[in-house]
């Protein structure tokens, strides 16, 4: 099945905006080393899309490839040069039609 839906998301205050289009790459799940540091979270699940299908509004502050609003602190998206991770949770619509391929 293909996932050419246009999503949209925010940062908590809505500062940042952004949508990825197109097929996703993958989703997984975190539980990574870099969450102990953001303490509301033990565990997110998160949507990759190729870089071109990122884009966003609003100003960020970023830290590596971690992008965060800079009003809020939010999580925005991870983005190198190939790919963007957003977390599921971002999201404006709970994507329940997001699957894993097996």
């Amino acid at each position: 099945m293909s996932d050419t839906i246009r999503r949209t998301g925010s940062c908590l205050c809505r500062g940042v905006q952004f949508s990825v289009a197109r097929p996703r790459l993958r989703i997984g799940l975190c539980h990574c080393q870099g969450l102990p540091q953001d303490r509301r979270l033990d565990l997110f699940a998160f949507a990759i899309w190729p870089r071109e299908a990122f884009e966003k509004t609003g100003l960020v502050s970023s830290y590596g490839t971690r992008s965060f609003c800079s009003t809020c602190g939010g999580r925005v998206a991870w983005v190198d040069d190939n790919e963007a991770e957003v977390m599921i949770g971002s999201l404006d619509v709970a994507p329940t039609d997001l699957r894993t391929r097996i």
